[in-house]
């Protein structure tokens, strides 16, 4: 049944004004993380992606739905229902995967084989083939019909006759089996077809069927078979929850964008303002107005706030006109290929069409003068063992390319050994097996300031390719050709080989080089080319110090040049068109890697890794290469208009009522810099509304580094957003950073920031990457922080004691939760990452409280530079409540009191275990329990670090290792030692011979023996599924330690 939403005036403004957020209270993270990590996993699929997949930070969609929901819900006095209710809304409760599993009965039927024709069927019947003639069956239907013939149908009575009679039945053998279930395997036979759904059950007893069945299966696992929320039409997805949502929250809505408007009304008086400050691609205020919020999104990045426009306006505009868009792209489109096809730049005399040009650097050999093409590997092609061989040319002291297909293995690996190996030059010609190092050819050198430098010459505005003198040359070596024949019929993907360039083709690339050199300097005037110079930097020093190049259109070949400007010229006048043309840019430029694999062959786009790797060997594409990108992508239609402000945060001064925001960490992507890659090419003439932003480099007033100037500028933008925040708004700061130092920084810019800290929350959301190394994690901190109410004082020896009553009352609320949800629906809420976490936020919501801390007015003390190696207040209080809370994180398993006793790294160990045997652990989770526990180093404890499956080194693994005196886990830990006793059962010592080195190893054995049996107890226990050999060399310890008799 279809809810028709009543008049909003049936609704009570502000009646929620003063009632807690569930994000304050409960949030299903264990969920949220399966979710967002789903997510992540679409790679180019998700929804953003498509309007330029250079911006990597973008959070996952669903997670900033689960924000603004849980945000605007409130938190009743029935948290379980609560949860239960907010489930349902997004799409995770269990009664949604029939709905979200969208394959069909064949996927199915894979997938649960043993529920497979509780929904589908996959056997059909035929009569046997042998029934004409078949003594046997001739005689059993004639007894059949005789013993059965007043119960059947006429016709079940005429197929039996005619089988007592050696002929045919003209009967359906299906319906004949359905009348004789007992009697019916002598006539026919059951044969097995293709899985097609039952017809005799409905669409909503299938869809529950289904539902039965992924109930059967862990939630991570569940996801693994079925769409994400976002692909699925909302009305599908929450179709029948309204009248329990409705109930529940005393609302009318029938829908996400009602429901969204009407907790508005009820929180704040009206639809809820949210905004991010630090929008990036804009994927925060994009959901956001996607779900009915009034969002805005502000970047001191024009090229952040151009993607945000894009999100609220290409993905999000409405059908209609995402439809007239496409349509305009189609014709656009086509225009340009008339043009690119007109210049004969790209087709050769049979009409074939080039689909890749890959070009290579070229350098004069200091020792033998040979001209040497420059490349790591020569393989062109691992899926049709394609490879390019140097072939000498004596008379003018180079070398030409021969290509060969369909090479053997041997030959493949000795192409891939190429003239550059470890920074050293090789080639044929070189008789030298140390080769010659590039920094020799480069001319690397100190200059008198003692900084590095080179003999590279720096290219000047008006260069597009090298000079004749120049160290590095460039050539083309290979054409990857489409088949002429396969095009003119419209073949989607034409048949495609390579071949080394001809005479004709060198002649087209010198066509290409006189038509740049007659209009670069218009085009630059135009603003159809970038003529911005490079400001070096972290990032764009780079591609001066390795090439000399300048400009930002030095990172271009001719052939780039002459394909993006004729895009451009087409694209530059209309907002869509011109963010499209960006993303087409860092599709065909000279830092396109040519990616070959054994499953695909392409050319990566510029800031595949976030950075400009300047590079030996290249690609260009061909117009009918890259012409997919110029099309808009998919359609998300918003619900809400956004708007896009392009300014820093500081200056952020509309009134609003939630804040999501990612700020900038201190070693973060140098977006400020890297875009300017796109900004040179936009800067001069941008299309309204683009125009209305300052399109320049600004990276001197990006918030980035770290130290006092960071947080001094994190501290004004936080204030700003405080005092344009309801009184009874909510901030939530997604936090991805687990250095301690910037968790006390954290603390201080809150502190000056008028804000304490209500909740924190840690949801795994990031993958491991180049991205994400060193301090980061790959998990978020998710931190919900209200306006600071008056002023309060204390005391640090008063404080603490607060802080430990806090993380205590807070864990016990969390396990008792998780207590209630387990016993109802068997599962968490809440994983062990959240409990940890608890210390921190009950730490900062305790200490975010006070103004003054012994006296010390902490606003002031949050501006005050930290001295090097200083420990303040904050960290010794913040790292107390981690304390504390891991006291609470007691493993099944262990009593506490024996916990209490061990020492980090034993917990670490024991913790771990634990985790393991639920199949839960990653490297995060390793890295979080060691900082937790004060692990500085536990490599030693590791059998593998891998991201997705992390483990620990067994007792097996550990051996006779690792038993030094001294060391937390060394020869005086008991949990070691404990371990040590089970490795020399398990390979067959005399466990009278393991007793004895126990009771001599251990200090006062008798007292510790209990503690010792629990151990060993608990590693049988732990191991049983992962090592059963381990589990039961343990409990054999273990029942030797119980019997023996001292």
């Amino acid at each position: 049944m279809t809810l028709i939403a009543h008049e909003k005036s049936t609704l009570v403004p502000f009646s929620l004004r003063d009632a807690p957020s569930l994000i304050e209270r409960a949030w299903p993270t264990a969920k949220i993380s399966a979710e967002t990590q789903k997510e992540r996993k679409a790679g180019s699929g998700q929804t953003l992606t498509g309007l330029g997949s250079y911006w990597k930070g973008r959070k996952p969609l669903i997670l900033t739905r689960a924000c603004v929901l849980a945000a605007l819900m409130p938190a009743t006095d029935d948290l379980e229902r609560d949860v239960e209710i907010f489930e349902k809304l997004m799409g995770m409760a269990d009664e949604t995967f029939g709905r979200r599993f969208v394959g069909g009965p064949s996927a199915f039927a894979k997938l649960f084989p043993q529920y497979a024709e509780t929904v589908a069927t996959g056997k059909d019947f035929e009569w046997k083939t042998d029934v004409r003639d078949g003594h046997d069956q001739a005689f059993a239907a004639q007894k059949l019909l005789a013993r059965i013939e007043d119960d059947i149908p006429d016709w079940v009575k005429r197929d039996l006759k005619r089988l007592a009679e050696r002929q045919y039945p003209h009967g359906d053998p299906k319906e004949f089996v359905a009348a004789l279930p007992n009697d019916w395997a002598l006539f026919v036979e059951e044969k097995h077809r293709r899985w097609i759904w039952r017809d005799d059950i409905t669409e909503q007893e299938r869809e529950l069927r289904i539902t039965r069945a992924f109930m059967t299966l862990p939630y991570a696992e569940r996801l693994e078979k079925v769409k994400r929320p976002e692909e699925l039409a909302e009305d599908e997805l929450l179709a029948g929850v309204w009248d329990e949502v409705n109930a529940h929250l005393g609302t009318t809505a029938c829908s996400i964008s009602d429901l969204v408007e009407q907790l508005g009304i009820m929180r704040f008086g009206r639809r809820p303002k949210l905004a991010d400050t630090f929008s990036g691609s804009g994927s925060i205020p994009f959901e956001a107005a996607r779900m009915g919020c009034d969002a805005y999104a502000s970047d001191l990045n024009p090229v952040a706030c151009m993607l945000t426009w894009g999100a609220f306006n290409i993905v999000g505009a409405a059908p209609a006109e995402h439809e007239r868009m496409h349509k305009r792209q189609v014709s656009v489109m086509a225009e340009i290929d008339r043009e690119i096809t007109a210049m004969g730049i790209e087709h050769d005399e049979d009409g074939n069409r080039a689909k890749v040009f890959l070009y290579c650097l070229e350098t004069k050999c200091p020792r033998t003068g040979w001209m040497v093409p420059l490349a790591p590997s020569w393989i062109v092609s691992k899926q049709r063992n394609v490879i390019v061989r140097l072939v000498p040319d004596h008379a003018n002291k180079r070398y030409d390319f021969e290509m060969s297909s369909g090479v053997s293995e041997d030959e493949m690996a000795e192409a891939n050994e190429g003239t550059v190996r470890n920074g050293r030059l090789f080639h044929p010609m070189l008789d030298d097996d140390l080769g010659i190092s590039m920094k020799e050819i480069r001319g690397d050198f100190k200059d008198e300031d003692g900084n590095n430098a080179n003999a590279l010459r720096l290219w000047e505005k008006h260069d597009f390719m090298p000079g004749p003198d120049d160290i590095w040359q460039e050539r083309l070596y290979a054409i990857q050709w489409m088949d002429a024949s396969d095009i003119k019929k419209g073949k989607a993907i034409p048949r495609t080989w390579f071949a080394v360039p001809t005479q004709a083709d060198l002649e087209r690339e010198e066509l290409v080089k006189d038509v740049v050199l007659k209009n670069l300097s218009t085009w630059q005037a135009a603003g159809l080319v970038p003529d911005m110079e490079i400001e070096p930097g972290y990032n764009t020093s780079q591609p001066i110090r390795e090439r000399g190049w300048t400009h930002w259109h030095h990172m271009f070949n001719p052939r780039h040049l002459l394909i993006n400007a004729t895009v451009a010229k087409y694209l530059n006048s209309y907002p869509e068109g011109a963010l499209i043309a960006l993303n087409f840019h860092n599709q065909n430029a000279s830092l396109c890697r040519w990616a070959t694999g054994a499953t695909r062959e392409a050319l990566a786009n510029v800031f595949s890794n976030q950075a400009l790797n300047t590079l030996l060997n290249y690609g260009a594409r061909g117009y009918d290469g890259v012409a997919a990108f110029l099309d808009v992508p998919n359609n998300k239609p918003v619900a809400f208009t956004g708007h896009v402000l392009n300014q820093a945060a500081k200056d952020f001064s509309e009134p609003v009522d939630i804040f999501v925001t990612d700020p900038p960490y201190a070693d973060a992507v140098q977006y400020d810099e890297i875009t300017e890659f796109f900004i040179a090419w936009l800067r001069k003439n941008p299309p309204a509304p683009f125009s209305e932003w300052i399109w320049d480099s600004r990276r001197n007033l990006a918030i980035k580094g770290e130290g006092q100037s960071f947080k001094t500028a994190m501290i004004d933008a936080y204030g700003a957003m405080t005092e344009h925040m309801s009184e009874n708004g909510l901030q939530i700061v997604q936090f991805t950073h687990q250095d301690a130092k910037t968790w006390s920084d954290m603390a201080q810019i809150f502190w000056g920031a008028g804000l304490q800290v209500v909740q924190d929350w840690y949801v795994s959301t990031e993958t491991i990457t180049g991205l994400k190394l060193g301090g980061y994690v790959q998990g978020t901190h998710m931190i919900v922080l209200r306006k600071r109410q008056g002023e309060q004082s204390g005391y640090q020896d008063e404080i603490v004691h607060e802080i430990r009553d806090e993380v205590e009352r807070q864990i016990r609320d969390m396990i008792g939760l998780n207590d209630q949800m387990d016993a109802a629906r068997g599962e968490n809420i809440f994983n062990d990452a959240d409990l940890q976490m608890a210390g921190y936020a009950a730490a900062l919501r305790v200490l975010t409280a006070y103004t003054k801390i012994d006296g010390k007015d902490m606003t002031q003390e949050a501006l005050r530079p930290r001295k090097k190696g200083e420990k303040t207040l904050v960290d010794e209080l913040t790292e107390f409540a981690v304390q504390t809370a891991n006291e609470f994180l007691v493993p099944d398993g262990l009593e506490r009191e024996l916990w209490l006793e061990l020492n980090g790294a034993e917990r670490f160990y024991l913790k771990m275990m634990d985790i393991e045997e639920a199949g839960e652990a990653k490297l995060d989770q390793f890295q979080n329990f060691a900082k937790a526990f004060r692990v500085g180093d536990y490599d030693d404890l590791m059998a593998s670090k891998t991201p997705n499956n992390a483990k620990l080194k067994t007792a097996k693994g550990l051996g006779r290792g690792a038993m030094a005196e001294g060391v937390q886990f060394g020869r005086d830990s008991i949990v070691r030692l404990a371990l040590r006793g089970v490795w020399r059962v398990g390979k067959g010592d005399e466990v009278e011979e393991v007793l004895e080195e126990l009771r001599e190893f251990i200090p006062d054995y008798l007292r510790k023996r209990d503690t010792l049996s629990q151990l060993v107890a608990y590693v049988a226990a732990k191991r049983g599924r992962t090592d059963p050999e381990e589990a039961s060399a343990a409990r054999i310890l273990g029942t030797a330690i119980q019997t023996e008799r001292i």
